[in-house]
């Protein structure tokens, strides 16, 4: 277990390159896991807004964390390729308690994970990077470590200085254990191409409408591109229209671009 394991979490790592960035559809649970992995994914990250919303609960750490663990066992059961984990800001009280949810993540098979620092104070957030790379270590996987900072999706700071704190936060995420930073919230390309420059390691923005495509954001610098809650919220747009339509008109025009029940239901076969 642990050798396939630390295979995938080195193939994860050797993935993040710009020439040809790591592009991740965040899955929410194993049916879209599997959809995504059979569309060709190399890896699959899962979004934890999409978990809490199939849980029923809001995002931000309103999860369980046992439930949560339990999801990605699932996923990782079910696909053959690596799984990184969004864990939100660790699912814990403090810094030992985010390290002792990384290492039931790990003990779930995940190959990665994400831990952002949402409204915490940056030293607040190195001690818990510091905790998941002490964890990993024990654990003896390589985890691909990646440090999300929510200044510029959150607006935190002044706007003139936001790019500069930024940076300044993930020099020292870095030095706590990332192995990459996230900063969503940014799709300026100029602002893109100076934190690629700014930052040591593989750079992850969060792309959608608006964004520069998967090709440009390599060539300014950036390895890793997810889509984040975005695949959960399209797919809960298509309920939404589907339900109108029925209640609405009465038609049911949206099935007709419904996944093959043979195909979905193929996906799964030899996984129970």
């Amino acid at each position: 277990m642990i050798r396939a394991q630390t295979d995938k979490a080195l193939l994860f790592r050797s993935l993040h390159d710009c020439a040809s960035p790591l592009a991740l559809a965040n899955a929410w649970d194993v049916a879209s896991a599997r959809v995504i992995e059979a569309a060709g994914a190399p890896a699959i990250a899962t979004t934890s807004a999409g978990i809490a919303w199939s849980l029923g609960h809001p995002d931000g750490e309103n999860s369980s964390v046992d439930h949560v663990v339990e999801l990605i066992a699932r996923i990782v059961a079910a696909v053959g390729t690596p799984v990184t984990a969004d864990i939100e800001g660790g699912y814990g009280q403090d810094a030992a308690g985010a390290g002792e949810t990384v290492a039931r993540v790990l003990e779930a098979g995940a190959a990665g994970v994400n831990i952002e620092d949402g409204a915490r104070p940056p030293a607040e957030f190195r001690a818990r990077l510091a905790a998941a790379r002490r964890a990993a270590e024990r654990a003896g996987v390589p985890l691909f470590l990646n440090a999300r900072t929510d200044t510029y999706l959150f607006g935190l700071g002044d706007p003139a200085t936001r790019l500069k704190d930024t940076l300044e936060r993930a020099r020292g995420y870095v030095e706590a254990g990332a192995d990459g930073i996230f900063v969503p919230g940014v799709t300026d390309p100029a602002t893109i191409a100076e934190l690629a420059a700014g930052i040591s390691v593989p750079l992850n923005i969060m792309a959608g409408p608006g964004a520069p495509d998967v090709a440009e954001l390599g060539r300014l610098g950036v390895a890793r591109v997810s889509l984040g809650s975005g695949v959960a919220q399209a797919a809960y747009a298509a309920t939404r229209l589907t339900a109108q339509q029925l209640y609405g008109t009465g038609d049911y025009h949206p099935l007709t671009d419904a996944l093959p029940f043979s195909e979905l239901n193929g996906l799964f076969l030899g996984h129970h």
